[in-house]
């Protein structure tokens, strides 16, 4: 049976070291500084990415999607480096105009199969599909059938993320004027989550203790397969990690839950002070 390759984004927020653990090629989306341009997770590190936000004075970051050369070259080197086919799990086409670069190159090479699943998902919703796709094309599984099984899975995906502000959202264009100021009159914690594709308000509480309690009862409301808990500088994850694991319904497997940082494409849109997850419903 054929080789099938697997290609997500960086919006997937997959650590570089998982990604190559898994044989998962991994597309940058852009990252803007002002005038200075980088490649997430190539010319910009997570770490590097925070450094430079959290600076003072320092411009506010702007993000870009992967272009669709960027995914062709992709696609032509897995070929080239023996793949029959191609699984390609994008960043929700509603947030990113990503999925549609990736359609243009396939479209660019018709005569091959690649399959091109909009996660409408963002982070490590996008990931995990990428995850479960690779795992799926280890154990020899046809990449049309990866492709329709990881389309499946998207409605049994949550996440919850709670934000200090809704100031990042606006920012970068997520979310209207009207509704970061409403959060800001009213002084709450918002909890974000994707539905449909689209960043929506999952509740909005008082405090950040309170936020982070609400994040931990909708992430743990139903048994869960398996989790990646998010979280970006100033989010306390460890303390967040002990509490979710003694919360899941029937319990989970400490190595069906990682934790990391939101990266380089994400993080703009998040700003410090967050912790969240994404959990994949059993």
């Amino acid at each position: 049976m054929g080789r099938v390759a697997v290609v997500t984004d960086s919006a997937s927020d997959l650590p570089p070291d998982r990604a190559a653990r898994h044989g998962i090629v991994v597309v940058p989306l852009i990252v803007r500084f002002g005038e200075e341009s980088f490649r997430a997770g190539v010319d910009l590190s997570t770490d590097a990415f925070w450094e430079r936000m959290l600076a003072p004075g320092a411009p506010f970051p702007t993000t870009a999607a992967a272009a669709p050369g960027d995914f062709q070259a992709a696609f032509e080197a897995a070929f080239a480096a023996g793949a029959d086919a191609i699984v390609c799990i994008t960043v929700g086409s509603k947030l990113s105009g990503t999925f549609k670069s990736a359609e243009i190159a396939r479209g660019l090479l018709a005569d091959r199969e690649i399959h091109v699943v909009d996660s409408q998902l963002a982070s490590m919703g996008v990931g995990m599909l990428a995850e479960i796709a690779a795992e799926m094309a280890a154990a020899g599984a046809p990449a049309a059938d990866i492709a329709r099984l990881t389309t499946e899975m998207i409605p049994r995906i949550d996440l919850y993320v709670a934000i200090d502000t809704l100031e990042y959202l606006r920012r970068g264009g997520r979310i209207s004027a009207a509704q970061a100021a409403i959060g800001g009159v009213l002084s709450v914690k918002p909890i974000i989550t994707v539905r449909d594709g689209v960043v929506e308000t999952a509740d909005r509480v008082r405090t950040r203790g309170k936020a982070r309690e609400r994040v931990l009862e909708l992430l743990t409301a139903k048994p869960v397969e398996r989790a990646a808990l998010l979280y970006t500088p100033g989010g306390e994850i460890d303390a967040f990690r002990a509490a979710f694991l003694g919360r899941v319904p029937g319990g989970i497997a400490e190595e069906r839950v990682t934790v990391q940082p939101v990266g380089a494409s994400v993080g703009p849109h998040l700003g410090p002070g967050c912790v969240g997850g994404v959990v994949l419903r059993a």
